[in-house]
């Protein structure tokens, strides 16, 4: 499995999967700390999970950082719009599903974009992830005048099938995630 991830395909290029020294450091103390309040797990089992987390963490954010803005020639990681901050990977599910959590914050409160560009973060990340998790795309709270509705629009189903059935947001949409050559 460590072999698998190692090596991460991300549009055409090899990322290494492995954290550094300083993020495996970072981990161990986590571990420690963490260690010392939980008995019903060994410590291989914690360094794994939380080793597994990290990796879930840095694909992520690399995957987020290529986005780019639909009217802007800036990626979102650019903009502030994504930042390390606002990914979180939740406790897995009993089925072994991770849910994963996105929070961006659009350039203004009343961005009229602010759809297109969940839509966008939650196709590049279903395309490019393969384990089982649930995406939960957010604004950051405070952050847009409507951000309530737009929420509930990113997060159903049916409502971003129908958006990618549409020829001119899907062409939108594959201009936005696609990695630079």
């Amino acid at each position: 499995m460590l072999s698998f991830l190692r090596k991460i395909s991300i549009g055409g290029r090899i990322k290494d999967g492995v954290p550094t020294s300083d993020e495996m450091e970072a981990v161990e103390d986590c571990l420690d700390a963490k260690n010392r309040g939980l008995i019903s797990q060994s410590n291989t089992e914690l360094k794994e999970s939380v080793y597994g987390k990290l990796i879930k963490f840095k694909i992520i954010i690399d995957l987020l950082r290529t986005i780019k803005d639909p009217e802007k020639p800036q990626t979102l990681e650019q903009l502030d719009v994504v930042y390390e901050d606002c990914v979180e990977i939740l406790r897995q599910t009993p089925k072994g599903v991770s849910i994963i959590r996105i929070e961006f914050n659009p350039t203004v409160p009343h961005c009229s974009l602010a759809t297109l560009i969940g839509l966008c973060i939650r196709v590049k990340l279903e395309r490019h992830l393969v384990a089982l998790f649930k995406l939960d795309i957010f604004i950051k709270k405070g952050a847009h005048s409507t951000e309530q509705e737009i929420n509930k629009q990113i997060n159903d189903k049916e409502r971003i099938a129908a958006a990618m059935e549409n020829p001119n947001l899907r062409e939108l949409v594959e201009k936005c995630i696609q990695e630079e050559e």
